[in-house]
């Protein structure tokens, strides 16, 4: 079966780049703090944070996963641009996929905050079939991400300065 895409826009009220920083930059570091029942932890296991580094992403109590591993495929800072891939783990053993990419993009708003672009590909092993529940649940957990990053900046408006 060939890859199955989707596009997801969540829009914010911080500027692109405080954004980018936080949600893509420092991801390992805020996320658990922010959502620690949704990622416990993020440890590198190859790489210095830039291409090619392999990182593994323990979930909190409240997944119903253990675990993924990602590589990181793009960084580009200067267009708030990063692209990684989820390579091994029980997310994948679910259902049957290969690997799970994603293009992510934070653009400015004319009100002087952003848009995250996702683009995000299913690649299936095989023949089988991409349940729509898992591409629900991966877009329910991104919007739950961003905007819980954005709470966050909210909150602490002198970090990512």
């Amino acid at each position: 079966m060939a890859p199955v895409t989707y596009d997801q826009e969540i829009t914010c009220s911080i500027p692109p780049e405080k954004m980018f920083k936080a949600f893509v930059l420092d991801a390992d570091n805020i996320i658990p703090k922010v959502l620690p029942q949704a990622i416990k932890k993020v440890d590198i296991l190859e790489g210095d944070g830039g291409v090619g580094t392999i990182k593994l992403v323990t979930f909190g109590e409240g997944s119903q996963y253990k675990s993924v591993k990602h590589r990181v495929d793009a960084v580009d800072e200067a267009n708030c641009a990063y692209s990684y891939s989820i390579i091994e783990g029980d997310v994948l053993e679910d259902g049957d996929l290969e690997k799970i990419s994603y293009d992510v993009k934070i653009e400015p708003t004319a009100d002087g905050g952003s848009v995250c672009k996702t683009k995000s590909t299913y690649h299936p092993k095989g023949i089988n079939e991409i349940a729509a529940e898992k591409i629900k649940e991966g877009k329910e957990r991104a919007h739950s991400l961003f905007k819980a990053i954005e709470g966050y900046l909210h909150a602490n408006p002198h970090a990512y300065n």
